[in-house]
């Protein structure tokens, strides 16, 4: 009998109670300051490394291959037969790349590595919807078939106060505006079928590049219900905006919200406000 255990890493966003919810093993990503590392989300908060993004600015790294290495025996230990693990956009991380290596390293559990293609709630959303087949006792073989058409139903979408953090992190992708900047030029910033970030549309400030983000939303609401999600990453004020905003639009099935890992913080920089939209079968 099959026995499926699902991992996740520390950027898909997942609050505790969907991790026990679905028994999600998570592999957090590492934040280095010069004098100290931090574990993504375990020793170390969004807001704590928003705050200090003007005295410093940390470098991130994958998970340990130690780490990687060590929750495979684990879980082989654990009588699991096989494992569906999904992780940040290759284009984004270095992450799928190394689990998927050491995954071939554990021939005693039959394991897929999938590149969500997203980060924060693209991710999580993806990482939901394979647990709960899991709950329904869907098999390994129907998880990994469905998981192409999972994705495909998932955009993402968000606005930034600066692509410094972008820029300096070397994953500005495809996103451009170094000139537009000069002139408040907001570009909204989505993610393509290669995993990149690239610039989905451009608006003049910030609040009309929310205004026409909620516009999208809504345009994909005209002819599909959807699971949305609010995502903040050191913009609280204006997200609960867009959550007061968007929660009485018709046929939105579910609207959860998303607070942005460290990790991932470190290279949008304060003031990110985005929308993960889900569209249902």
């Amino acid at each position: 009998m099959e026995k499926i255990a699902l991992i996740a890493d520390s950027t898909c966003d997942l609050d505790k109670e969907a991790i026990e919810k679905y028994d999600i093993k998570m592999l957090p990503l590492r934040i280095i300051y010069k004098d100290r590392e931090y574990l993504d989300r375990i020793d170390i908060t969004p807001k704590e490394v928003y705050d200090g993004l003007e005295k410093e600015v940390p470098s991130t790294s994958l998970p340990s291959m130690k780490d990687m290495d060590e929750m495979f025996e684990n879980l082989i230990a654990d009588g699991y037969t096989h494992a569906i693990a999904i992780t940040i956009s290759s284009g984004l991380s270095g992450t799928y790349n190394s689990l998927k290596l050491v995954s071939e390293n554990h021939p005693g559990i039959t394991t897929t590595v999938f590149d969500s293609k997203f980060l924060s709630m693209g991710t999580g959303g993806l990482v939901l919807e394979c647990g709960e087949m899991i709950k329904q006792n869907k098999s390994y073989e129907e998880i990994v078939n469905a998981f192409s058409h999972i994705r495909s139903r998932m955009s993402l979408y968000f606005v930034v106060d600066t692509l410094e953090y972008l820029k300096r992190g070397g994953r500005i992708g495809k996103v451009s505006g170094t000139i537009g900047e000069l002139l408040n030029i907001k570009p909204i910033i989505s993610i393509n079928e290669e995993g990149v970030y690239y610039t989905y549309s451009k608006v003049r400030g910030k609040k009309q590049a929310i205004s026409k983000m909620i516009n999208i939303l809504k345009e994909t609401l005209a002819n599909n219900k959807c699971k949305v999600w609010v995502m903040s990453g050191g913009g609280e004020e204006e997200a609960k905006k867009v959550f007061d905003t968007v929660k009485d639009f018709d046929n939105i099935v579910s609207l959860g919200t998303g607070d942005i890992s460290p990790v991932a913080g470190v290279h949008s920089g304060p003031g990110l406000v985005g929308l993960c939209i889900m569209k249902e079968d």
